[in-house]
């Protein structure tokens, strides 16, 4: 028996998949990089979005049609999100939740033989230091907890992750230095929210980050997404922990709206005036922070007024990154029952933020031409050349260069994106 395995959305469910992927190899199930060659197939899904919602269906419809005598398994967070619309898309695909991931062979080998298996529910199982598969990458990925304290209104991931559970420091860090051992330079600490580590058991983000960084080794960490509201009664000891040399300056803080009154419709449990003392501390104890934000477009209760408050709001801080997306219902969200603002009000909306947006990140990149960078190659381009990033997180282009070492670059092109650089002769 062969098994392809599929994921698809967050790091974090693409480290699900290695851990799906690490079941299987541990129980003597053969994977295959070919597709054609597979005799099951495991869709890892991602159900965050609308847009994503269809892809996924899209695609499990297609492999019905196309691989009729192949097994399929749908496994990531449209098990627990949405079982009824998966069910109707095929009574005869079996299933394996986002928590259920040990259970992952058993339920390849009874598909396999014919039988339907759905393995589904919440468990405090850790996903630290269980076997993994990646695809080779020098980035390693390391979930330090799952499930959040948020209850965001717009929100259908909680339904799947589940409530926080947080894994032991000393279990974190101990897969990170055989990570590391192994050849790992970039360390990715990753979570639906990583600012709520430890309010369930008593440890704190900045010790873990603290820790992981002070392994032996050369090596950089990424510290995942912070909900703002968690980040509140921990904002010095967190920043104090980033300033750390082997952690990117770099923050991803989701701030979703500029309007106080939208904020609370979406009891995100925070306010503009804390968010923007959130940014000002971090830029003001790390001066090359590279700030990406979150930005929802078109909340049901967005009215003009709130929207001109977000663009105000990014034009005064300035984000590196902004991630843009429009409102839509999510299954089982609380705002699902509210009236979506009309299609050509949200065009209008989502098209201006757009290129405020590509007019800030830019603008921003376009500071760093001409300048030095020391850079750590991280991965291959999919179009040829090397990804490497700045101390600020900033993707280079770089060529004929080696993976996992540190190289000095001048920069030459900004985009919105990204930088193009020449290796400077050593």
């Amino acid at each position: 028996m062969k098994v392809f395995i599929e994921s698809y959305g967050c790091t974090f469910n693409q480290a699900d998949g290695q851990i799906i992927a690490g079941n299987l190899v541990e129980n003597d199930i053969d994977l295959v990089d070919n597709i054609d060659e597979a005799d099951v197939i495991i869709v890892n899904t991602c159900y965050v979005k609308l847009p994503t919602e269809d892809k996924m269906t899209y695609r499990i419809q297609k492999l019905q049609r196309e691989f009729p005598d192949k097994k399929i398994i749908v496994g990531g967070c449209m098990v627990e999100i949405d079982p009824e619309k998966l069910d109707k898309i095929g009574s005869d695909i079996s299933w394996i939740g986002p928590h259920q991931l040990n259970k992952s062979a058993s339920v390849v080998n009874a598909t396999y033989c014919g039988d339907i298996i759905r393995e589904t529910g919440f468990s405090k199982e850790s996903k630290v230091n269980v076997p993994k598969i990646s695809d080779g990458s020098l980035i390693h990925i390391l979930q330090i907890c799952e499930g959040c304290l948020g209850s965001c209104t717009f929100c259908c991931t909680r339904f799947a992750r589940g409530p926080l559970n947080s894994y032991p420091i000393e279990d974190i860090v101990a897969e990170a230095r055989k990570a590391i051992e192994d050849g790992a330079c970039e360390i990715q600490l990753t979570a639906q929210d990583t600012a709520a580590f430890g309010r369930d058991s008593g440890e704190k983000l900045s010790d873990l980050i603290k820790e992981v960084a002070n392994l032996d080794g050369d090596f950089r960490v990424r510290v995942g997404m912070m909900h703002p509201r968690n980040i509140l009664n921990d904002v010095d000891e967190i920043i104090d922990a980033m300033k750390h040399p082997k952690v990117y300056d770099f923050i991803h803080l989701p701030v979703q709206s500029g309007s106080d009154r939208v904020l609370s419709d979406m009891r995100r449990g925070h306010t503009i005036e804390q968010y923007k003392n959130i940014v000002s501390r971090f830029r003001t104890e790390i001066p090359d922070l590279t700030l990406a934000v979150d930005i929802i477009v078109g909340y049901p209760t967005e009215s003009e007024d709130d929207f001109n408050q977000t663009v105000k709001l990014l034009r005064e801080i300035k984000p590196s990154l902004i991630h843009l997306s429009k409102y839509q219902h999510r299954i089982g969200a609380i705002s699902s029952s509210l009236t979506e603002i009309p299609p050509v009000i949200m065009k209008k909306r989502s098209k201006f933020l757009s290129r405020i947006k590509e007019e800030i990140t830019e603008g921003e990149n376009r500071e760093l031409v001409n300048s030095v960078q020391n850079v750590l190659v991280v991965e291959k381009g999919s179009k040829g050349g090397y990804i490497a990033k700045t101390n600020s997180y900033i993707p280079v282009i770089v060529d004929d260069v080696e993976l996992g070492t540190f190289v000095d670059v001048k920069i030459t092109e900004a985009t919105a994106t990204y930088l193009k650089s020449e290796l400077l002769e050593e």
